[in-house]
């Protein structure tokens, strides 16, 4: 296995959604470009459309971020999502193409895959982009099935899982207790490093993976910083610019 420990996965604060702020909305090109100049890695949501396009975007429905009301994105089609701003600024929904673009190098990219199917296409158009990419990434997700995917299909992509306590999630009580279970994701999954909530830890998922790099998500202030940094290894962070 990689020694992950020697790279920017470690070495590097990795800013949610890109470094977003009241000029700069989250996963928005300007977010990453922001992230990129300031020396940051840059954590991104993706998934799939109805036309197939993979975006960048973390919620299921439209209204946080664009204000419109009763929609979820995934019924959408490129076209029709261009039309959107995202929280009132010129920005658009970008696709993950349009990211892997603007990006270009400049900065690692930390990619969560938002899919809880067991059988997906996601991960393989994911891949069929990333693997002509010729910057840093790693995948992630909370799916351990999507993390199995590149386990069995592109080894020698950085894969990790996401995980937390899943409260408030709204999944039934077996899929949150299946995910919630070192032992099950140890063996579908075969993480290389592990992302925890940060309020959450430590705690026994996490002792149960001790060997692999941990990080934690989405750190807002540095005074949290300061309360969970003994125990993880870097932060996803978001709200603030933290410092040693």
């Amino acid at each position: 296995m990689k020694d992950l420990f020697n790279t920017w996965l470690v070495n590097k604060y990795i800013a949610h959604r890109g470094l977003h702020d009241n000029k700069h909305p989250e996963n928005s090109l300007s977010a990453f470009k922001y992230a990129a100049e300031m020396g940051y890695a840059i954590e991104l949501d993706v998934r799939a459309i109805a036309d197939g396009t993979i975006i960048v975007f973390h919620d299921e429905a439209l209204k946080r971020m664009t204000g419109e009301d009763g929609y979820t994105v995934n019924i959408k089609n490129v076209e029709e999502l261009k039309k959107y701003r995202l929280l009132g600024s010129d920005e658009t929904i970008p696709t993950f193409e349009e990211v892997l673009k603007e990006i270009n190098g400049t900065a690692p990219i930390l990619i969560e895959i938002k899919d809880y199917n067991i059988n997906s296409s996601l991960e393989k158009g994911v891949y069929d982009l990333i693997k002509k990419y010729k910057g840093e990434y790693a995948v992630m997700s909370f799916n351990p099935y999507s993390v199995r995917w590149f386990k069995r299909y592109a080894p020698e992509v950085i894969r990790g899982q996401l995980s937390s306590s899943l409260k408030g999630e709204g999944l039934n009580f077996f899929k949150r207790f299946m995910l919630t279970r070192a032992s099950f994701v140890k063996k579908i999954a075969e993480p290389q490093f592990i992302a925890y909530k940060w309020d959450e830890v430590p705690n026994g998922f996490v002792k149960k993976f001790k060997e692999l790099p941990l990080l934690v998500w989405a750190v807002d202030t540095q005074a949290n910083y300061m309360k969970v940094a003994q125990y993880c290894d870097n932060i996803i962070f978001e709200n603030f610019k933290p410092r040693i």
